[in-house]
């Protein structure tokens, strides 16, 4: 099974062969649509390059400047990748308007349209492979990457589509017309690129399924230890990475290492439903009014009431807490 830049290379190798074939099916035929699938070939090359250097400098274990990794890396690679699908977007819809203002006689079209087909296949193929693998490792470079040759593919069958049409009726404008169709579709996916990647530098929270598996986690430990609870749990992602942070409340007459079993306890539990999970807790006494004023913001999971009131403090998974 190949590594993370394994699979990147691949994506780079398919650009290659691709561009090679796209950009001969235009200059056989000297249609519009496909040089714009051809510019589009090229961006998948730059953007496989962007996304082997971002896998690289992801893959670094932390160090003093960069304490909790460099995964963000794989978010700048995926912003980079959609902006330069927007401007190959830019210069399609550029040249395609040009050739509509000025149409001209297209050659060898089934030769073109062979050579296109060829390409397209390949492009799917590896495109199906390396979002798969991106998809397994969690890695949002090589996902978007997968995805921009998808698209890739779709654009391919829409341009093979409208130059075939152009063979059968003759009308040339069509040909343009095409490539802009193919252009709408590129500026599309290149901004919802380019937005996954803000969120992602935003400290976005972890998917919904994975945050279930920890409230499920936790609420078995909490279920176990009478006493305890669980609050202000927060989460991010940082490329593969996922951190979790979070309160747990215990009786303050435990010892510290009553309490700190209990720690261990919940980061080994949680790590091994999340493998790679950094787990971040903080141990606080329960019948502290004190442990509840920095939950907020936290995930809100139930009530808890205290020893001391019968007042409800949201954002806690809790069991049965009795204190002591």
């Amino acid at each position: 099974m190949p590594s993370l830049t394994g699979w990147a290379w691949l994506s780079v190798g398919a650009a290659v062969a691709t561009i090679g074939l796209k950009g001969s099916a235009y200059l056989v035929t000297g249609s519009v649509g496909l040089l714009s699938d051809a510019l589009e070939s090229v961006v998948n090359l730059v953007a496989a390059l962007v996304a082997l250097l971002a896998l690289r400098v992801a893959s670094r274990p932390p160090d003093p400047a960069h304490p909790f990794g460099h995964g963000k890396a794989e978010y700048l690679s995926a912003a980079v990748e959609g902006l330069m699908i927007l401007a190959a977007a830019a210069l399609i819809i550029y040249t395609a308007v040009e050739r509509l203002l000025r149409p001209e006689p297209l050659e060898d079209l089934g030769i073109g349209l062979v050579i296109t087909v060829v390409a397209t296949v390949i492009n799917g193929v590896v495109g199906l492979l390396v979002l798969r693998a991106g998809r397994r490792h969690r890695s949002l470079a090589l996902v978007a990457d997968g995805k921009h040759l998808l698209t890739d593919v779709w654009t391919s069958i829409g341009v093979v589509v409208g130059v075939a049409l152009v063979a059968l009726t003759g009308w040339l404008p069509l040909d343009s017309l095409v490539a802009i169709a193919v252009a709408v579709n590129i500026l599309w996916m290149g901004g919802r690129i380019v937005w996954g990647s803000l969120h992602g530098l935003m400290d976005r929270s972890m998917p919904q399924a994975d945050l279930d598996r920890v409230v499920t986690r936790l609420q078995d430990i909490v279920d176990a230890h009478p006493g305890v609870a669980v609050h202000g749990i927060r989460s991010r992602e940082s490329g593969r990475q996922r951190f979790v942070s979070m309160h747990v409340l215990v009786p303050g007459a435990w010892t510290v290492l009553r309490g700190h079993d209990l720690l261990e306890l919940i980061e080994e539990s949680l790590s091994v439903d999340l493998p790679g999970l950094v787990v971040h807790t903080h141990l606080e006494p329960i019948e502290d009014p004190r442990s509840y004023e920095d939950a907020a913001g936290g995930l809100s999971v139930g009530d808890m009431s205290q020893d001391s009131g019968s007042s409800s403090k949201p954002g806690v998974i809790a069991g049965e807490p009795s204190g002591s």
